[in-house]
C-alpha cells in the first residue's frame, strides 16, 4: 500500500516508498520460503516450522486445518489404529476393510484441508489413490506384488511433483540425494540381490523402486518441512523392512512396524500440505 509523506514547506505530499518487509511477498507457507522482492530479485528465507506452524497457521483467520479436516484427521487415526490392531492378531477379513479405509480418509483430509499449494493437493491425491491400489494388490491372497510394486512406484513419481512443486532448496535436496545413495548402496543393494534370489525377474523391478522411492525422500528433505521429511523417512523406513522381511530375513512383528510406519508416512505426506 503506498502511503504519502508531506513536503518541507509545501502543502503537497510525495508518495512514500514501502519498505521492503512490506513489498516482499511469501510464496511458500512452510519450510523454506521463497520471497520476491519489488526489484524482481528472489531469496530464500528459513525460518522456524513450529513457529510458521504457529503464526501462519492456527493464529490466522481461517486456518490450514480446517474444522472437517481435523476431525477426519481424528476418523484417520481411528481407523489406522484399528488395522494396526487387526495386523498385530492377523485379523485378515478386518485388513481388507480397514486398510483402504486408512486411505479414504486420507484422501477427504487432503481435499478438506487449505493447502499451500493446488497443484500439490492434486498431484498428492492422485498418489494417494494408486497407494490405495497397491495396498489393494499387495494383500490380497493371490500374489501381485509387481503389480502393486508398480502402483507405488507411480504414486512416488506424483508424490517427487507435489513435493517439487512446494518448493525446494536445491543444497537440502543434494544433502537428500546423498544420503539416499548411501541408504541405497547399503540397504537397498542387498534387497535388490535378496530379490533376485528369490526371481530374478523382481530385481529389476524392485531395483527401480529403491531408485524412486529414494528420489521422494531426497525431495521431501529438500522442502525443509518437519512433515514431509517425516513422513518420507517413515514411508522409506516403512518399505525398506517390507523389502528386507520378504527377500531376506523375517523380523518378530515385522507386520506392524512396516504398517505404522507406513501409515504415519502418508499422513505426514498429506499435512506437507499445510
Amino acid at each position: 500500500m503506498m502511503t504519502f509523506a508531506k513536503l518541507p514547506g509545501s502543502t503537497r505530499h510525495a508518495p512514500r516508498v514501502p519498505s521492503n518487509s512490506q513489498t516482499t511477498k511469501s510464496r511458500k507457507r512452510f519450510g523454506f520460503r521463497w520471497k520476491a522482492s519489488v526489484n524482481g530479485s528472489l531469496g530464500v528465507q528459513c525460518a522456524p516450522t513450529a513457529w510458521r506452524w504457529f503464526s501462519q497457521g492456527w493464529m490466522r483467520r481461517e486456518p490450514p486445518m480446517t474444522a472437517i479436516a481435523f476431525l477426519l484427521l481424528s476418523l484417520t487415526a481411528v481407523v489406522a489404529v484399528s488395522d494396526w490392531i487387526a495386523v498385530a492378531n492377523n485379523y485378515r477379513v478386518a485388513e481388507y476393510l480397514l486398510k483402504p479405509l486408512v486411505m479414504v480418509f486420507l484422501i477427504a483430509v487432503a481435499l478438506s484441508i487449505d493447502p499451500s499449494s493446488d497443484f500439490a493437493r492434486v498431484m498428492l491425491v492422485i498418489g494417494l489413490l494408486l497407494s490405495m491400489i497397491g495396498d489393494i494388490a499387495l494383500m490380497l491372497p493371490k500374489d501381485l506384488f509387481i503389480a502393486g510394486l508398480g502402483a507405488f512406484l507411480v504414486a512416488h513419481v506424483f508424490y517427487v511433483i507435489a513435493l517439487l512443486s512446494l518448493g525446494i532448496s536445491l543444497t537440502g535436496f543434494v544433502v537428500g540425494v546423498v544420503l539416499m545413495t548411501v541408504v541405497a548402496v547399503v540397504l537397498g543393494r542387498r534387497i535388490v540381490q535378496g530379490a533376485a534370489r528369490v526371481d530374478k525377474t523382481m530385481a529389476g523391478p524392485v531395483a527401480a523402486y529403491i531408485s524412486v522411492i529414494s528420489l521422494m525422500v531426497a525431495a521431501a528433505i529438500g522442502t525443509g518441512q518437519f512433515f514431509a521429511i517425516t513422513g518420507a523417512l517413515l514411508f522409506g523406513a516403512s518399505d525398506a523392512l517390507l523389502g528386507w522381511t520378504r527377500f531376506l530375513k523375517e523380523f518378530p512383528r515385522s507386520r506392524i512396524i512396516v504398517m505404522v510406519t507406513y501409515h504415519l508416512g502418508q499422513a505426514g505426506l498429506v499435512l506437507a500440505l499445510l
